[in-house]
């Protein structure tokens, strides 16, 4: 008799494959650079056989797509997962400031990954374009005057550009202190966010 397998429900899930892939794919971007970024390398990386990823990503360019799209997915799920103190969702501009905060924090830009995709395809960049307008207008749609989500966007894509390109010049202490005075901009204190 087979024996069926169930995860429990608070274990985390396995990372598929294609996870892995993709995982792998963006930590060689990080560590050895874009240029350097090949299906063999990514296969090793993430322990599977060249044909197992040629299964998932076909071409190297199937394969930063995928990642651009992986990111992007990433993001939004991030934003809808924001929540207030009372368990309820945050306004759109507060979920963004706080994403994006975390993006910023971590130790390695998971856009790493997009970056390498960009270098290599320029073309891709077309994703992300439309990405970042639509968030620019649904930050306006939810800021109470258009310059508040003008203001915020741009501050958050500078600290995400600086992060990518290692060139954040500003010490914890101001940027601590443009963000307080994001959230003062946009109405909101860090104890109103979880």
């Amino acid at each position: 008799m087979d024996m069926v397998t169930r995860q429990r429900p608070d274990a985390p899930a396995r990372p598929t494959a294609r996870a892995k892939i993709l995982a792998a794919a963006a930590d060689i971007a990080r560590d050895v650079g874009p240029a350097n970024l090949s299906l063999d390398a990514v296969a090793a990386r993430a322990g599977v056989s060249k044909g197992g990823l040629l299964y998932h990503f076909p071409s190297k360019a199937d394969l930063l797509k995928a990642i651009i799209e992986d990111h992007l997915r990433h993001f939004e799920q991030e934003l809808a997962a924001c929540r207030g103190p009372d368990g309820g969702p945050v306004n759109i501009l507060s979920a963004y400031l706080d994403t994006s905060m975390v993006d910023c924090a971590q130790k390695t830009p998971p856009a790493s990954g997009v970056l390498a995709a960009i270098v290599q395809h320029p073309e891709m960049m077309a994703p992300l374009t439309v990405f970042k307008r639509q968030m620019l207008d649904r930050l306006k749609a939810d800021a109470g005057e258009e310059s508040t989500a003008l203001i915020l966007f741009l501050a958050m894509e500078g600290l995400r550009s600086m992060k990518l390109f290692d060139s954040d010049v500003l010490s914890t202490e101001e940027t601590d202190k443009a963000v307080e005075a994001l959230r003062r901009l946009i109405g909101c204190t860090a104890a109103e966010v979880a």
